[in-house]
């Protein structure tokens, strides 16, 4: 889009400075001003005669007798649609990332769970990491059609999720930008929990004509932040409970093999692992002590990994009440100090 402009570098950076400094002052802008706001190295004669090719081509104006320019609608046309093509390149780049980034970690989960059923002959689970902290890092409105515009929220942990909004009118760039930059500004850091009433009556106040666009938003986000939401659940070793004649009846086989199968009950006992603060190491439950019913005749041993930024998944093995409990504990201390060693590295590396 910025190359229809047929804008050269020199000029971009010229228009870029006189934009965002009139928009920080709000008084005309001089060369002399523009030299200290860009990396040309040029001088003010220099600055000036790319000043009069550019308002020549209509981006700026001269107000009154000043020597200063500011910007013209066409300037400001410009400005609106280089960010927004700077945040949908930024966003693409991001999505692209992170979905490499959740196959290469499915692909290693699964094997995860292959892994440590044969290393301890009992059933096991891994659940793919989820944001427990529900804190929004980013907000981008997009347009998509004179009726819907599509909402791409970013998590803590880089989760992104997309929320098609319907509108009552169509909206232009500049207010798609002020709303980006109004949602942006009250909400980046902040979690669903901290978003009062009165926070949202002043969005939507600030928002104006578009309030009802801002609540649709707010409840694309609380939609976006459910725990299980696309959670991910890898099991292996299912049959191993063949292997204990205490599990092998007809009714309690068939349960666990069910509970395996469907996993809704898998996913209750990762969503309640995970909603208690304090299960951040290793939870054993024994017979009646177990979160899961039909496994009241088995030992169910969790254990909570961290990927930081509030993102957390949790690792379990089920076998008989008579598990190798000292083997089945050294066994998932290695694997969650090996998948916390392994993303916080991956993370570690990316900032480097």
């Amino acid at each position: 889009m910025i190359a229809d402009y047929g804008l050269s570098d020199r000029k971009l950076k010229i228009l870029k400075a006189i934009i965002r400094n009139y928009l920080e002052s709000g008084e005309p802008v001089g060369s002399r001003t523009i030299s200290k706001f860009t990396d040309l190295n040029l001088s003010s004669a220099t600055i000036r005669n790319e000043m009069v090719d550019l308002e020549e081509m209509g981006y700026i104006l001269s107000p009154h007798t000043s020597a200063g320019r500011i910007p013209s609608d066409k300037g400001y046309r410009f400005y609106v649609d280089m960010l927004m093509e700077e945040k949908e390149h930024e966003l693409n780049e991001l999505q692209e990332k992170m979905l490499d980034k959740a196959d290469k970690m499915d692909q290693l989960l699964k094997q995860a769970a292959k892994v440590l059923a044969t290393s301890t002959n009992y059933a096991t689970m891994v659940s793919t990491p989820m944001n427990s902290a529900n804190r929004i890092k980013f907000i981008q409105l997009t347009q998509v059609d004179e009726e819907q515009v599509i909402a791409v929220i970013v998590l803590g942990g880089n989760v992104i999720k997309n929320k098609i909004i319907y509108v009552p009118e169509p909206l232009d760039n500049e207010n798609l930008l002020k709303l980006n930059m109004l949602l942006n500004t009250t909400l980046s850091g902040m979690s669903i929990e901290s978003i009062s009433l009165g926070l949202i009556a002043k969005l939507k106040e600030q928002a104006g004509m578009h309030g009802e666009v801002i609540g649709h938003v707010l409840d694309a986000v609380a939609d976006a932040i459910v725990l299980d939401d696309d959670m991910q659940i890898y099991t292996s070793g299912t049959t191993n409970i063949f292997k204990y004649p205490e599990l092998r009846d007809k009714q309690s086989a068939q349960e666990i093999i069910n509970a395996f199968e469907e996993k809704q009950q898998l996913t209750d006992l990762v969503t309640q692992t995970l909603s208690n603060e304090e299960n951040t190491g290793i939870q054993v439950y024994i017979g009646d002590e177990s979160p899961v019913q039909t496994m009241r005749d088995c030992s169910v041993v969790t254990a909570t990994y961290e990927l930081g930024e509030g993102m957390k998944g949790t690792i379990g093995i089920i076998g008989p009440k008579r598990m190798d409990y000292e083997h089945v504990l050294r066994s998932l201390k290695r694997l969650q100090s090996e998948l916390d060693h392994m993303f916080t590295k991956s993370d570690a590396g990316k900032e480097g």
